[in-house]
């Protein structure tokens, strides 16, 4: 079995890949869709890449009702702080769980609906894979404020690089007063 899977904060998981390294470099297998169902993780539907550099925020972005995505973050070049959020009227909502990813380490991300997702770039230059499990919809597209004093996340670079779309997201009490008791469920 190629992967391990561990539970998170939030709902969220952290998904070990099996590394084979050898005098070329190495070979890693990280996703098979028959094989993580079974933790609870939805087929991919969707695969978009992402690059930026040093400092860039991006974030923290959800889609509403139906459209709620599932998402697993792999890394392929570089080092990310990742951040998820939960929305749901539960004891989690306006917390966040976090992780460091990094090109070779193995590791995946999968953020579960109902969640709101930002990550921050560590290096020069990083390539990220986004698996979805819902196609991006324009018209259910949400964020929240990726300072949200509320939430306070520990970003680690303070110098940020913030796109104007996401630096005017609202506050998460703002947000909360449009989501519905069963936004998520």
């Amino acid at each position: 079995m190629p992967f391990k899977v561990e539970n998170h904060l939030l709902g969220t998981k952290v998904i070990y890949s099996t590394i084979y390294p050898d005098i070329r470099g190495y070979f890693e297998e990280v996703y098979k869709s028959r094989e993580l169902v079974n933790y609870g993780i939805e087929p991919p539907v969707q695969i978009n890449m992402s690059f930026s550099k040093r400092g860039v925020i991006r974030g923290l972005h959800f889609q509403r009702g139906s459209k709620a995505q599932g998402k697993t973050i792999m890394v392929v070049k570089g080092r990310i702080f990742d951040v998820a959020v939960g929305l749901s009227s539960d004891d989690n909502f306006g917390k966040y769980a976090s992780i460091e990813l990094s090109e070779g380490d193995g590791k995946l991300f999968y953020i579960p609906p109902g969640l709101a997702h930002g990550f921050q770039a560590l290096e020069d230059s990083y390539v990220i894979y986004m698996v979805t499990h819902n196609e991006y919809s324009p018209s259910d597209e949400a964020c929240v404020n990726w300072r949200d004093e509320e939430i306070n996340i520990k970003w680690p670079i303070n110098d940020a690089i913030v796109s104007e779309k996401d630096s005017k997201c609202p506050t998460l009490r703002e947000v909360k007063k449009t989501l519905s008791v069963r936004e998520f469920r």
